[in-house]
């Protein structure tokens, strides 16, 4: 259990926590062992954060979880993560209702496995109504393919008639992304020691905080989160503002 709540409520938690969860590959080769090997303890990772963000009271976690990217992979490498998707949703289950988590997903998820589609579609529904944490996992997701979704869903009805040219906003376009029910994101955490955003949220972390950390994903524990989130919440977050403006 965590010590330190109490001190991280005296200071403004981040309301929408993103994670891009990096390094099981290296993770498991560094072990001398098949990627799989690191996927399948990557997910207790995901387990772990997921319940202590509940606890420490972050309204919003999404995880990066299969990009539209890693479909180039080895067959065999994505045909076990389908399977690994499926069985963790399933045992997931109780852990997410225990701690009122709702399961949510973003990105092109009608290319899944019928089997990993229909699981994650089951979970979906039998968490929606918990309210303390929505967990999102981005799966088949990619940040350009959504904006252009977008950008062609507003010009059919641009076309229509259903919306005028002058009238896009910020607004219009957030309502046209897997998104839209969910805030921007307040701090985008990357795992392993990679500097990118790789096609994640690229809207939504306009102005998020960025934290980088030289850990793979699987040795990510609940003190690394805790230091993360401690560093959010001492900068200064002006939005194009000046901090005299601020105070």
């Amino acid at each position: 259990m965590m010590n330190t709540n109490d001190d991280l409520k005296n200071g403004k938690l981040p309301k929408h926590l993103a994670i891009i969860m990096d390094g099981n590959g290296r993770w498991a080769k560094q072990k001398g062992r098949l990627r799989v090997f690191g996927h399948e303890h990557g997910v207790k990772a995901v387990r772990d954060v997921a319940v202590n963000c509940s606890k420490i009271g972050i309204k919003y976690l999404t995880l990066y979880a299969f990009s539209t990217e890693n479909w180039k992979r080895p067959k065999i490498e994505v045909d076990t993560l389908m399977k690994l998707l499926v069985s963790s949703l399933k045992k997931e289950l109780p852990t997410l209702n225990e701690n009122d988590i709702k399961l949510n997903a973003i990105g092109n998820i009608e290319s899944l496995p019928s089997r990993a589609l229909a699981e994650l579609n089951e979970v979906m529904a039998k968490t929606s109504q918990n309210s303390t944490m929505t967990l999102t996992l981005a799966l088949s997701y990619g940040s350009r393919e959504e904006i252009k979704n977008a950008i062609q869903s507003i010009s059919v009805k641009v076309k229509n008639n259903i919306i005028s040219p002058e009238n896009i906003d910020e607004t219009i376009i957030n309502n046209h992304l897997y998104t839209r029910n969910l805030p921007d994101v307040d701090l985008l955490i990357r795992t392993s020691g990679e500097h990118r955003i790789s096609n994640f949220l690229l809207w939504q972390i306009a102005y998020a905080e960025l934290y980088f950390i030289d850990v793979f994903w699987p040795d990510f524990k609940e003190h690394h989160l805790l230091e993360a989130i401690k560093n959010y919440q001492h900068r200064e977050r002006r939005f194009g503002k000046t901090s005299e403006q601020l105070n």
